[in-house]
Order: structure tokens, then sequence, then C-alpha cells
């Protein structure tokens, strides 16, 4: 696998594609099944399967105001794809220049000339270029004018629930990390690095603690989580809290994760908390005593979800 960021990259590298073109956030279940797709048509034709995608994305550019949290980082996304095998990821830099770019010359020039382009597998309501003129049927048009096949893949469903970043959100924002994982195909994951807290967890409540700052956009709810903790190449149970601790009298906000069985300082270290599921919402507790009491059974409650 090979990731490209420079069109000047691609002529060099790439002989022929099936390609997919999009935002992937999230790589969801929806966006697994277009890579699959794009891996078996290259497969069939010798071809090189492609991902084609941007950062930032693009209406954080074009409309600011309207950009949805985004369920993952251009990091955590660009590793997501690869991990999926293809032979090539082009994250391209979104700027006005290309935002400029009609859907024709965008066919032309980067499918066409550059990709070399045999074959391009699109979602159920994909479109682009500039005022998303590029359309799926101005698609099949170009696929016959220019001579690519075009796929289009129906809706991936659920259940009844469309597959969609959309509905990701709504599910992460809410709390409701297993139906989230349904959609994703994974925990939902953020990254964060470890910053020193108010040192109440180790010393003032016998459960110590690793506070974070996420780059995320997206926090699930306020509560108390069952949560997985990569550190390294290690993976263990923990219990995350988020929110305000208003037991206490800062109020102020935090993500913090007890850790079960881990006890080595990991201040200024990166760390991914996967969610599994909230146990409870956060609560007032009268004093110290009485949330470590309710410590000790959110960590009971966490041990058995996870095992």
């Amino acid at each position: 696998m090979e990731l490209l960021d420079s069109l000047e990259q691609i002529e060099t590298y790439i002989e022929d594609s099936v390609v997919t073109i999009g935002n992937f956030d999230g790589v969801h279940k929806g966006h697994q099944a277009l890579f699959n797709l794009v891996k078996k048509q290259a497969r069939t034709i010798n071809s090189k399967s492609v991902a084609l995608t941007f950062n930032p994305h693009p209406l954080k550019l074009l409309q600011p105001e309207k950009t949805p949290l985004l369920i993952t980082t251009s990091e955590q996304k660009l590793n997501l794809i690869k991990s999926l095998d293809l032979d090539f990821i082009i994250c391209l830099p979104f700027t006005k220049k290309l935002a400029d770019v009609t859907a024709d010359d965008f066919v032309k020039k980067i499918l066409i000339d550059t990709l070399k382009i045999k074959e391009l597998v699109i979602g159920h309501d994909y479109a682009f270029g500039k005022g998303r003129e590029g359309s799926s049927a101005f698609l099949e048009e170009a696929g016959k004018r220019y001579g690519f096949k075009v796929h289009q893949l129906k809706p991936v469903y659920d259940g009844e629930l469309l597959v969609s970043s959309t509905a990701i959100r709504n599910l992460i924002i809410e709390g409701n990390m297993p139906s989230a994982k349904k959609l994703l195909g994974r925990n939902y994951q953020i990254r964060g690095s470890v910053i020193h807290g108010m040192n109440r967890g180790g010393r003032l409540l016998g459960f110590p603690t690793a506070n974070i700052v996420s780059q995320n956009e997206i926090i699930p709810r306020s509560g108390v989580y069952a949560v997985y903790v990569a550190i390294d190449d290690m993976t263990y149970y923990g219990v995350t809290n988020i929110g305000f601790n208003p037991t206490f009298p800062e109020h102020r906000f935090s993500i913090e994760t007890h850790i079960l069985d881990f006890a080595d300082n990991l201040e200024g270290k990166s760390i991914d908390i996967m969610f599994v599921e909230r146990i409870r919402s956060e609560q007032q507790f009268q004093g110290p005593d009485s949330l470590a009491f309710q410590i000790k059974l959110d960590i009971q409650k966490a041990r058995e979800i996870l095992s």
C-alpha cells in the first residue's frame, strides 16, 4: 500500500486504476463496501485499486459553518483505509484551486489523464466538483464518453438503519456505543495525549486515572463507559468518565480513564480509548467516599461487559 499526497506523484506509480472517491469520514461499513468492490474489480481486470480522498474535509474550506463534527481525524481515517489493503491511498490537500475545478475537468485531468481510470466505484448519494455538479448521472455519461465503467453501490443498512456518517455521529453523541459499533464495524475510538490532572484519582479516591486531551471532534455523551485502552502494542480494560466531575468544586470538563490492572505513569504518552458501552450517567456524590464506592461498582460492571 502506498500513500500519496500530490498529483505529481501519481503518474510515476499508476498505469491504470479502479478508483473510489470520497471523504470517508468514519470509514464505516458503507465505505468498507466501496473499498471491497474496488479491490474486487481491480483484481478482475489486473489493475490498481485506489481510494482518493481529501484533507481537510471540503466543507471546512467552503462552508465551515456547515461542517459536521468528524468521526475520525485525518490520521485515523488514513490508518483505517490502510488496514483495508488497497494498492494506493491518494489524500489530496483540499484547496481553493481544487474547489474551483469543474466536474468535467476533474474527470478529464485527474481521473483520465492522471489516474488512467478504467472503473469508478461510487456510493449511492455521491456527487463531487464545483457545486456538486458531478452527480451519478453525470459520471455515467462521462464514463460512456471517456471509456470507463461506473459502479454505483446501493445503500448499506443495518436492519432498518442506513449506514451513514450522520447516523453514526448521532449515536456517538447519544452515548449509544453498541449501535455505533454496528454501523462502524468496530468500537468508536478517540486518541488523546495524557496530561497532568487534578491528582485526585489515586491520592483521594484510590483509583488513579489517565486524563487526556483529544483531537477528535466527537466526544461521547457525558457519563461513565466500559472501554478498551490501547497503549503502545498492549490493550487493557478500563473505565472512562467524561464530564464535569460534579462531586468536586472545579466543575472542569475532563476525559479520564482508570486503566484496570495497570500502574505505569503515562503522562506525555498518546493512548487510544475504544468505547464499548455506557455504564451510567455522571452523578454528583456526597463526597469522595461515596464516589469511591460507586467507582468500585463501575469497575465490576466494566469487567463483566468487557469479558
